[in-house]
């Protein structure tokens, strides 16, 4: 299979790439990969590439995004940061993919049993061990944590059910947070020239669960214009 061109991107919508992944995942988990000639993708992305999505998901060595949903060279931006939230330096990353480079999709790919979200529930633990760097990271799901746990519950990476509460949330925070940072990407979107979604991996099975649009709108109703403190 050839690499992505300006033709097939330029005739891509929202939709269709959204498509694209739906059965590229399900190609992965069948283990029924594309026959691709990697050398022959290299030659075709020499002069330019032509990414028709970009995914924003988290450094956990089980989430490659080519991988888990069967793209070859040239075919997505990968954006990667442990817990897959936003900043302003990926925020950038994720305007030069649709408005510049043209992509019609941005995938904002959570994951079961993410270590990065353990740790913001087991940040005092975090915080004896000197990493001042990560403990600032963690930080960024605390907004998130505080409005999930109901009273007396355990906040701990070993509450399972809480663990996998956050990724949802955080998923969906992610979301809300592009839209509201990102004027650039809100009105691509509003516009119709892009779509953003969200996902859940699963690292027992490989399958991608796709977020229902009416569980991001029930957020944003519930969270109005006040973004959760990062």
């Amino acid at each position: 299979m050839k690499a992505h061109t300006l033709e097939t991107q330029s005739t891509t919508t929202p939709e269709k790439a959204l498509k694209f992944l739906k059965e590229g995942n399900q190609r992965f988990v069948q283990n029924l990969k594309i026959n691709r000639n990697l050398l022959e993708q290299v030659n075709d992305t020499r002069a330019g590439q032509w990414p028709f999505a970009v995914i924003l998901s988290c450094i956990d060595s089980r989430t490659s995004a080519e991988l888990i949903f069967d793209q070859g060279l040239g075919d997505i931006f990968s954006v990667r940061i442990a817990g897959n939230f936003v900043n302003k330096d990926i925020l950038g990353s994720m305007e030069f993919g649709c408005n510049v480079a043209g992509s019609k999709l941005v995938v904002v790919l959570g994951h079961t049993k993410c270590g990065a979200l353990k740790g913001g529930l087991d940040a005092q633990n975090i915080e004896g061990m000197g990493m001042e760097n990560l403990n600032h990271l963690v930080g960024h799901f605390q907004g998130c944590i505080d409005g999930l746990i109901k009273e007396g519950e355990e906040r701990s990476s070993s509450n399972s059910d809480l663990l996998e509460r956050l990724n949802v949330c955080n998923i969906q925070k992610t979301m809300q947070d592009i839209r509201h940072q990102s004027t650039t990407l809100n009105q691509l979107e509003k516009d119709g020239k892009i779509k953003i979604v969200g996902a859940n991996y699963c690292v027992e099975s490989g399958v991608v669960t796709w977020l229902d649009d009416n569980m991001n709108a029930e957020m944003e109703a519930q969270t109005g214009e006040m973004a959760i403190s990062r």
